[in-house]
């Protein structure tokens, strides 16, 4: 604060001081008990200019740095960044940060750890193996493996015959698109930066919320345990019905309860199969991994031998005759032949078919059933092969009820009913197109196998997409051809008949196949086996991610493992409900159950992708760019209209559990902030939404600059720089939170009407610019007052701005009055203080008009020190707006003497890549140079400047004038625009004028005139304080590179120095932010609010 007390100085004291003033010119740091100076050598200037800067003439520790908390040596005397130096404890060297992240790549494996993972000290990290598969081996073969099940060859041709061609191929292709649209999703959530394994349950989890993650989380572990249950009931169905029917344990003399007696021998081999898998994954998952492959091998040989199979029915078909009695298929698993009698002997005898229709009588005159007596026995061929022309009999639809008898229609039969007998091929369920969905749709489930491997990938950005797709594609090739495959080659009875029982018990599919039915049962037996090692694995471990994350309390204790990390509780859980799937005991209807709780997890990831889409989060950059909103919409679609049309009752029951556990995570209270899309809309959400958002600051992937904008008003109450606004609706883009704030000086009481019309004006001019935000005039007896009641009580609950935006004070030079670069000053210190964002346009009229979009051009990003990454999200920002869409971002960064640049400008691009962010990169080189002449007398311009005009504010004319002026301003309407400040100082300059000048003074102040012009005089001979000297060779030299670099730049967008911690070095700050930026057309000082505004994770 200027103080006007003129006080005689005497000649030792002044002595004395000059003697402080002398010392440290060289920059070094002095500390009591040092007898020696560090080595002047660092400041390598001119011999003349250090004889001005020797030990002789050290001046008084600097005004501008209060340097004596740092070690001699340290990084921060760097001249090439001395203007940053104070805060390099908080805002790292850009080479430095590149260099701690050059391993971000090895990610700790899991849902929680590895947000933790850059918080761990150094000491504890352990080593991790950099992943290396790629989409092939990675993505691409494990989704084919989990894809690929039991449904295909145990069901489909059921599904073929019972539906007809047309509708499985639409049954097929709906389960398809939904699986496809939501892998489109899949690949955009898990494109959005770096997804550690954790799958699916860990991409909707961080996409929505910790309510819906648990929710769906949970659901998804459902569903994956009951496919191990399904998958073993396959298994145990091909062994029992196809392998060794002989190893059934439970038998029914009466036909019509031998189903009853199947599915207590499904309960107990099911069990048994179930306590073997356990076993095996409780000793060790590396054995299912070791037989992955081999598993996925049977898989692919047994679709093999279908297509070969089918291509050679075309010309040669097997030899699988059916035996029809009328148009009625006949059961041959107790048939010796197909006839009613035969020769044997000459002789006429009857068969075991006429014992079965003739109350086992074997005489030929026998009373037998009367559908029998009128009909005929014939064989017809199974296979009919590719070339037969049954496709068109096996288009329709033959839909059955419970205990029907399969028949082909085009067969003459008479017309008589008959009783029900045992021969006959029943229908064991009554079948319908909603069932068919719900029985299929597991078959097309298992495309998560890629996200869920995401940690062990080279590139999984990059092969996630590729790899799920492709598998994809791949699986519905397949399924559609097999299709029309099965409905051309077999014989429509066969294809209805689930267990082949019309062709000596053969599974149906394998009767196709070649070289022999056998491949089909053995590869499909190892492949359902492997299938469900793989759900046993895969389940524990999605639940132990759940309970890790602690937000269903009670499932902690699941979080616990064996040493080796194995899910021991999880995987007894897991068991226990995978054999409630197996007391079902029927593949039938367990695949509903698990249909409903793999199409609720489908239709979240959809929601994740749409409303992220929609909200358009600064965060949301996938690098998979074939999405849409609408795609996503239509994934959810369809999800909800399979679950219904499966089984409405099993839908409502998937999602009331659903609904359960997400009001128990919301009851409980889900602690964790994980950035997630419905925080986000939230914003745009009442008083529930701001409620919701007072709980905690934002994630920073829901961090999005909210802003404060401030503005000049003139006396007549019009905005001065009206491009200011422009800049922020094109900054904001209509999203997100601006407040217009300004200033009036006076009284609130007498200045209402005027507040009220300052109010209009800028509202007027927000919708001419379409800003959509809010507006707030204060009024305040002092500016530098009104702004920090502004940057303190703006805003609402959460929305609150987080990010403050100015004008740069052209004309501080040129202005007598120092109250206009004081008031910017005090401004930027208020926001440090309240940890917000800064940004400060210089020369804010050039910058364009919504009107001037740039054809081309660059906007250039000048990462000197890292400020929680303002500098790379604001330019992104920028170029969603029309305006600067067609700049193209480069980002330079500066590397010193000790770094390696070429490393730096790598890793930098690996940094961008993994942010998602198109840019060009350069590392630009600043070695240590001498300190030149120029910037030397630039230093010592600029502190005579300072000198001279401290000495001039002492002289009575200059004061005598103040006076007047402020006594003439006080008379008149105080409005006053922000960057000219009517602070304490007025009252000051009046009080002291009034209580100093005394007679008594006066008279003194006239025998010190000539002491006045002695000070004067001094001003030729100054030394420049060595440390101003740095700043100033900091300055100069960043401009150089920057101008050289930046020229023909559309925006020049730069790291803010802090302002100094001492206020008497305040206005040597503004010459060297202004020769920082000198030869700039447009430039936005960017000064970051202490906190990561952006990130690489999901």
């Amino acid at each position: 604060m200027p103080q006007f007390t003129v006080t005689k100085v005497e000649d030792d004291e002044e002595g004395e001081v000059d003697g402080e003033n002398r010392r440290a010119a060289t920059g070094q740091v002095w500390k009591p008990g040092d007898t020696t100076m560090s080595d002047v050598s660092q400041t390598s200037i001119t011999g003349e200019q250090y004889q001005l800067l020797d030990p002789g003439h050290k001046k008084d520790p600097h005004a501008y740095l209060n340097n004596t908390n740092y070690e001699d040596g340290d990084e921060f005397f760097d001249k090439n960044l001395a203007l940053f130096e104070e805060e390099m404890d908080t805002r790292p060297k850009v080479s430095s940060l590149l260099n701690r992240m050059a391993n971000y790549t090895n990610l700790t494996q899991g849902a929680r750890e590895h947000e933790e993972a850059e918080n761990s000290p150094p000491g504890k990290k352990k080593p991790t193996k950099a992943p290396q598969m790629g989409t092939f081996m990675g993505v691409y073969l494990p989704c084919l493996q989990n894809i690929f099940g039991v449904i295909l060859f145990l069901r489909l041709t059921w599904v073929v015959g019972t539906a007809g061609v047309l509708q499985a191929f639409a049954i097929v292709l709906i389960c398809c698109c939904c699986t496809m649209l939501t892998a489109i999703s899949m690949s955009a959530v898990a494109t959005n930066g770096v997804v550690p394994a954790g799958g699916s349950y860990f991409m909707i989890s961080r996409a929505l919320g910790p309510e819906f993650g648990g929710a769906v989380g949970l659901c998804f572990y459902l569903g994956t345990t009951f496919a191990a249950a399904m998958y073993i009931l396959g298994a145990i169905e091909i062994f029992l019905m196809y392998i060794a029917p002989e190893a059934a344990i439970f038998h029914s003399e009466d036909p019509l309860k031998e189903p009853a007696a199947m599915l207590n021998n499904m309960r107990v081999y099911g069990s048994a199969f179930l306590l073997l898998m356990v076993l095996v994954v409780f000793v060790g998952v590396r054995y299912v991994n070791k037989f992955a492959s081999l598993f996925l091998a049977c898989v692919i040989v047994s679709i093999l031998a279908i297509y070969a199979g089918a291509i050679k029915s075309s010309f040669a078909p097997p030899n699988f005759t059916v035996c029809m009695l009328g148009n009625r298929t006949l059961s041959q698993h107790h048939l010796d032949v197909c006839a009613k009698t035969q020769e044997r002997d000459n002789i006429t005898v009857t068969t075991s078919l006429w014992a079965a229709f003739c109350n086992s009588s074997d005489r030929l005159n026998a009373s037998c059933d009367e559908y029998f007596h009128h009909n005929n026995v014939t064989e017809i061929q199974g296979i009919p092969g590719l070339a037969s022309g049954i496709l068109a009999e096996n288009l329709w639809s033959t839909y059955l009820v419970k205990g029907e008898i399969v028949e082909k229609p085009s067969l003459h039969s008479a017309d008589v009913l008959g009783s029900l007998n045992q021969q006959y091929v029943l229908a064991d369920i009554t079948t319908s197109f909603t069932l068919l969905v719900g029985i299929f749709f597991p078959s097309v489930t298992g495309i998560m196998a890629g996200s869920n491997r995401s940690g062990d990938l080279k590139d999984a950005q990059k092969s996630i997409p590729i790899g799920t797709i492709l598998a994809i594609l791949t699986t519905s090739f397949v399924y559609l051809s097999d299709v029309v495959l099965f409905g051309a080659c077999i014989e429509g009875v066969v294809l209805r008949d689930k267990f082949g029982d019309a062709v000596h018990g053969n599974l149906v599919v394998g009767t196709l196949s070649w070289p022999s039915p056998w491949v089909i049962v053995i590869g499909s037996f190892f492949s359902t086996c492997g299938a469900g090692l793989q759900s046993l694995t895969g389940a524990p471990r999605l639940l132990q991610a759940i309970a890790k994350d602690n937000i269903i309390p009670f499932l902690r204790v699941f979080g616990h493992s064996k040493a080796n990390g194995e899910p021991t509780w999880a995987l007894l859980l897991t068991a226990g409900i995978a054999e409630l799937g197996i007391l079902i005991a029927s593949l039938d209807m367990v695949a509903p159950i698990l249909s409903m709780f793999f199409l609720m997890c489908y239709l979240f990831v959809n929601l994740a992708c749409a409303l992220q889409t929609l909200l358009r989060s600064p965060n949301w950059r996938p690098r998979f760019r074939y999405y849409h909103w609408a795609l996503s919409f239509m994934g959810m679609s369809i999800c909800v209209a399979l679950m219904f049309i499966s089984s409405w009752y099993y839908a409502i029951i998937a999602m009331v559990i659903a609904g359960m556990i997400y009001k128990y995570i919301e009851f409980q209270g889900a602690e964790k902030e994980w950035g997630d899309g419905i925080r986000g809309l939230s914003l745009s959400a009442a008083r529930f939404a701001l409620l919701r958002l007072e709980e905690g600051p934002p994630h920073t992937k829901n961090w999005r600059p909210q802003l404060l904008v401030l503005l000049k008003l003139d006396e007549d109450l019009h905005v001065k720089h009206p491009r200011l606004l422009t800049f922020a609706s094109q900054l904001k883009a209509g999203k997100g939170l601006t407040i217009v704030g300004s200033v009036m000086v006076g009284n609130f009481l007498e200045c209402y009407s005027e507040a009220l019309a300052a109010e209009q004006t800028i509202k007027h001019l927000m919708e001419s610019e379409r800003v959509k935000g809010f507006c707030q005039i204060v009024v305040a007896a002092k500016v530098r007052e009104g702004i920090s009641h502004l940057i303190q009580s703006c805003g609402l609950g959460g929305m609150k701005h987080n990010t403050v935006v100015m004008g740069w004070p052209n004309a501080w030079r040129q202005s007598e009055d120092a109250r206009a670069w004081k008031t910017f000053i005090g401004t930027v210190r208020v926001t440090t203080a309240a940890h917000l964002a800064l940004l400060v346009a210089k020369n804010v009229t050039f910058f364009p008009t919504n009107a001037e979009p740039f054809p081309e051009g660059n906007i250039d990003v000048w990462w000197i020190v890292h400020d929680g990454g303002m500098l790379m999200l604001l330019p992104f920002l920028l170029k969603q707006h029309k305006v600067w869409r067609k700049c193209n971002i480069r980002i330079f960064t500066v590397a010193q003497l000790e770094d390696n640049s070429i490393q730096m400008k790598k890793d930098l691009a690996t940094f961008l890549y993994h942010l998602r962010i198109e840019a060009e990169v350069e590392v630009v080189e600043m070695h240590d140079s001498d300190i030149s002449a120029y910037t030397y007398e630039r230093t010592l311009m600029m502190e005579q400047r300072c000198q001279m005009l401290r000495q001039m504010r002492l002289s009575k004319t200059e004061r005598d004038r103040e006076a007047q002026l402020v006594k003439d301003r006080n008379s008149m309407l105080r409005l006053t625009s922000i960057g000219s400040d009517d602070d304490e100082e007025t009252e000051t300059y009046q009080e002291k004028v009034h209580m100093t000048w005394t007679k008594d003074k006066y008279m003194a102040s006239r025998l010190q005139k000539p002491k006045a012009l002695e000070g004067f005089q001094d001003l030729l001979n100054m030394r420049p304080d060595q440390s101003n000297v740095r700043r100033m060779h900091t300055a100069v030299k960043l401009n150089e590179v920057i101008v050289n670099k930046s020229h023909e730049a559309k925006l020049v967008l730069l790291n803010m120095p802090g302002p100094p911690r001492n206020p008497e070095g305040d206005e040597n700050y503004m010459e060297f932010l202004e020769v920082l930026t000198e030869g700039l057309e447009r430039v936005l000082l960017v000064r970051g609010g202490g906190s990561e505004v952006i990130t690489i994770y999901s």
